[in-house]
């Protein structure tokens, strides 16, 4: 059975909640994703669908810098795959069509916090290499890809909804 990744939609949203309880260790991730959906900031939101049903969905909400500059950001956060069927390629088909919206988009950056391993298949790279730094005080795991040459440095920032949910 092929897996198609589409945007969200509404009658998606109940397994969206439940695949995020199953991926991460708390309800946090599911707690994010709908304040984002709710206050407008959820700009792509996509789902990985075989037969109906949601194994997989990706988020990716808009980032600012301090000092502000030109360039149009977004941060990816969170993506999660049904434990059932990870290590299937469906993570990394969500995370490349993505990409490939945010950059048709005209994002100039895509940032995430994540394992570099698994984020530079992807083109992801440390930001700090670019003179770019996180609100986490995380260096290895704060990446960058960029879509264009338009400058980014300073200090970047995810919603306000992410500090709700993060210790």
């Amino acid at each position: 059975m092929e897996t198609k990744i589409r945007k969200e939609e509404a009658k998606d949203i109940a397994q969206v909640q439940a695949i995020l309880r199953a991926a991460f260790p708390t309800d946090e991730e599911s707690r994010l994703v709908e304040a984002l959906r709710a206050n407008g900031k959820a700009v792509i939101s996509l789902v990985a669908v075989r037969v109906e049903h949601v194994l997989g969905h990706i988020l990716f909400s808009p980032v600012s810098t301090t000092p502000p500059g030109e360039a149009k950001g977004i941060g990816l956060a969170p993506v999660a795959v049904h434990p059932d069927v990870q290590s299937q390629g469906i993570g990394s088909r969500l995370i490349r069509t993505g990409l490939r919206l945010c950059e048709e988009l005209g994002y100039d950056y895509c940032v995430v916090l994540g394992d570099p391993k698994y984020y530079q298949r992807f083109g992801f790279e440390k930001a700090s290499t670019c003179g770019v730094q996180n609100e986490y005080g995380v260096d290895d795991e704060f990446m960058i890809v960029r879509f264009s040459s338009v400058t980014v440095q300073g200090l970047i920032k995810y919603a306000p909804e992410f500090a709700m949910f993060s210790a």
